[in-house]
């Protein structure tokens, strides 16, 4: 059995580059909005993915993706939703997310 392990978070990423914004993100999003009981960690995961793909912002889905895996979206749920966003979001940020994605998964 392998061990979860946790990615760093934003204080630990950028909290000496820009301190303010690395606690908003720990304090507010993840801290906040994350948790919020609306939505699941699982919906937020789907959601992030999504939108990251459609806003062209592929290199974040690098720390989402195995954050996503971590809420319970497996490796198949997380292609078939760059699939899906193919037709909403265009076919070159698809291809942009799933080579980052091949790359995320090929490591893990």
């Amino acid at each position: 059995m392998t061990e979860k392990t946790t990615q760093p978070g934003p204080r630990e990423l950028f909290g000496n580059v820009a301190p303010a914004l690395a606690a908003y993100s720990e304090d507010v999003l993840f801290g906040q909005a994350w948790k919020s009981p609306e939505l699941s960690p699982r919906d937020r995961s789907l959601v992030t993915v999504a939108s990251l793909i459609t806003s062209g912002s592929s290199e974040q889905l690098t720390f989402h993706l195995p954050l996503a895996q971590q809420n319970g979206v497996t490796e198949a749920e997380l292609i078939e939703t760059i699939t899906h966003m193919a037709f909403y979001a265009g076919w070159p940020k698809a291809m942009s997310a799933l080579t980052v994605a091949r790359a995320v998964f090929r490591a893990a």
